[in-house]
């Protein structure tokens, strides 16, 4: 037992030292209010013990004024009393209304700032960490709780100080009729007290335990009522499949949570038991000495209100006992999740990005993505020169795209080392090595914002008019844009209102032209040209070239049509490069490329200057270079 209640004693000390995180939080965010709010809740706690000592004086000169067969002098005394009550109903009225305007203002600047911890750490944590079960559980904790929790704490923090001050005072209040009376209301707390703390404990268990259920309700409810699934659900009759499995997992939550509170029930039934019991025996004291005459009719007024006042006190007290604690229980999640530090950091002594004279190197590159155990690149050796389009090719799994999130520092390879002109990519500070690549993801994001911004995006700091139309204009998206009911200003995506959809390939388009707005010396492009019909993937691979012009390209591609434009085109199988040569010198190996190129060439359209007769490919770069946009380039 002793165990027991030590364990439980250092558990409750453990959640309550997250309260004066949760005051820094909150006074970070609105402390002008929070010394409002703290001055009314003083004052609010004290009126009820005038409004109690008031009634006492009311009522014994009533008594007086009845006595004295309504005398003028004893009457207008009652009234004065009369009146100084009412002004104090009056007030409390009034402080009541300044509370709950001054505690929504504080309510909604620190829901605010939370929010804004909140997304700086998202954006801060690894990618690496959005790849775990355990992660996405433990960020929709702390979004589901964090936003609310630590106001609900104050509301707490804010009912406990008033109600306290206001049982002190009461207890007080009623000290003069005997130690037994306040003895006895204290007493009366205890069971109660024990049944929150164990009840909020209860509630909290029963809540981190299902965080995985009540996400996946989440995920069935999104599938049911998005535009992202709508099409599938209906076509392959999906509906009452996702209706069912989310009325199940709701159903034993629902089940389970109204066991939780049936447990609670019970509890307050005995304590609300014990409570009356402890009530009886005060009120037949105190008329016991009432018949005796040893208290007067206004102290048994004093008193009856005094301990009923008490008693409600006690029991609101507990309340938010409890309630905070239970606060206090969740708010470690958001605890938790404002301390992670991402793994992958700029060093404290960075060298200057090198100039791109000789290069990237990937050397004996081990990688393997957290939490698998399948090998994306494995003894990896790849060397990626300065001013050449480069293009890497292979079946799905080969660990293309792998080598883009290695360059991005997204992650840390397990063996091996990535070098920039002999320099590790590690010695660079990761925000100017960022700064320097251009990338275009395999599923770039939709913005649902303007044209423009779709556009802007790619670099803020650079993403003028002029810029933006240029970008769009050399990835081909610029006569997709124009043709927009109000151009570069057309809001894309239909989330929001007066908002216009695009296709797939007409999405790509101005997800290149993102990437094409920053002029970094490293452009990387996963899958450029995936949706584009095979006339589109002609004119965008002449125009990249002239694009790409001084800097290092590389395309990640499974078109054989879009690697044939580049210089070199590196071919990879389970995590390694097995052939590397110019689209000639592939074709006349005779293996992988070969293939691949034999397969899909009688399915799209081939230029004539690159079919494999062994055509020179001078010629065909020389007249590229003629459809560069009057030699313009994004240039800052």
């Amino acid at each position: 037992m002793y165990d027991y209640v030590r364990t439980r004693l250092k558990k409750i000390a453990g959640q309550v030292a997250h309260l004066p995180r949760t005051l820094s939080l909150v006074w970070a965010a609105a402390s002008r209010f929070t010394v409002a709010w703290a001055v009314l809740l003083i004052i609010q706690g004290l009126l009820p013990v005038a409004t109690v000592y008031l009634t006492r004086a009311l009522v014994d000169a009533l008594v007086i004024a009845v006595r004295a067969n309504g005398a003028w002098s004893t009457i207008r005394h009652v009234l004065i009393l009369a009146g100084v009550m009412a002004a104090v109903m009056l007030l409390a009225q009034i402080l009541r209304v300044a509370s709950i305007w001054v505690g929504g203002a504080q309510a909604e600047l620190t829901a605010d700032y939370i929010n804004q911890l909140i997304h700086k750490k998202s954006v801060e944590v690894d990618i690496a960490f959005y790849e775990s079960p355990e992660s996405h559980d433990h960020l929709h904790r702390a979004r589901a709780e964090g936003s609310h929790r630590p106001v609900a704490v104050i509301e707490n923090l804010g009912g406990l100080l008033q109600g306290s001050i206001t049982l002190i005072a009461m207890l007080a209040v009623l000290l003069p009729f005997g130690p037994l009376l306040p003895l006895a209301l204290i007493l009366s707390t205890l069971p109660a007290l024990y049944v929150v703390l164990r009840s909020s404990q209860s509630r909290y268990e029963w809540h981190y335990g299902r965080t995985a259920s009540e996400r996946l309700c989440w995920y069935y409810d999104w599938l049911l009522t998005s535009v992202e699934s709508a099409a599938e659900i209906r076509l392959f009759g999906l509906g009452d499949h996702f209706r069912s499995a989310y009325r199940t997992i709701r159903g034993r939550l629902r089940m389970e949570r109204m066991a939780v509170a049936r447990q609670q029930a019970l509890g307050e039934l005995w304590t609300g038991v014990a409570t009356l019991a402890i009530t009886g025996f005060a009120v037949a004291l105190m008329i016991w000495r009432a018949i005796q005459g040893r208290v007067s009719v206004g102290d048994l007024a004093l008193f009856y209100q005094a301990f009923n006042q008490g008693l409600g006190l006690a029991r609101s007290l507990l309340d938010y006992v409890g309630k905070l604690y239970e606060n206090s229980l969740f708010l470690g999640n958001l605890f938790e999740f404002l301390a992670l530090k991402p793994q992958i950091v700029s060093p404290a002594v960075a060298v200057p990005f090198p100039a791109l004279k000789q290069g990237i190197q990937f050397q004996n590159v081990t990688f393997r993505y957290p939490g698998s155990d399948r090998i994306a690149l494995r003894n990896f050796n790849l060397a990626l020169e300065p001013d050449r389009v480069t293009a890497i090719v292979g079946p799905n799994g080969a660990g293309k795209s792998t080598i883009f999130k290695l360059l991005c520092r997204f992650y840390e390879p397990e063996a091996g080392e990535i070098r920039i002109d002999d320099i590790p990519l590690a010695s660079v500070s990761i925000e100017e090595l960022r700064g320097c690549v251009s990338v275009l993801f395999q599923s770039p994001v939709r913005f649902n914002s303007t044209a423009a911004d779709n556009v802007r995006f790619g670099d803020l700091q650079y993403g003028d008019d002029e810029s933006v139309r240029l970008a769009a204009a050399i990835a081909g998206a610029e006569e997709i844009i124009s043709g927009l009911p109000v151009g570069f200003q057309t809001r894309l995506g239909k989330q929001f209102s007066e908002g216009v959809e695009l296709s797939t390939g007409e999405w790509q388009r101005v997800a290149i032209a993102r990437a094409f707005l920053r002029h970094a010396p490293i452009i990387l492009l996963d899958e450029p040209t995936s949706a584009m019909d095979p006339w589109a993937e002609i004119r965008w691979a002449e125009q990249f070239r002239c694009f790409a012009q001084g800097r290092m390209a590389v395309l990640v591609t499974h078109r054989f049509t879009t690697a044939m434009f580049a210089d070199v085109i590196h071919v990879m199988t389970q995590g390694r490069v097995v052939e590397s040569g110019t689209h000639d010198e592939l074709l006349a190996l005779g293996g992988l490329y070969a293939e691949g190129w034999a397969s899909q060439r009688h399915e799209a359209y081939v230029p004539s200057n690159h079919r494999s007769d062994g055509q020179d490919r001078a010629s065909w770069a020389t007249s590229a270079s003629r459809t560069c946009l009057s030699g313009k380039m994004l240039v800052r």
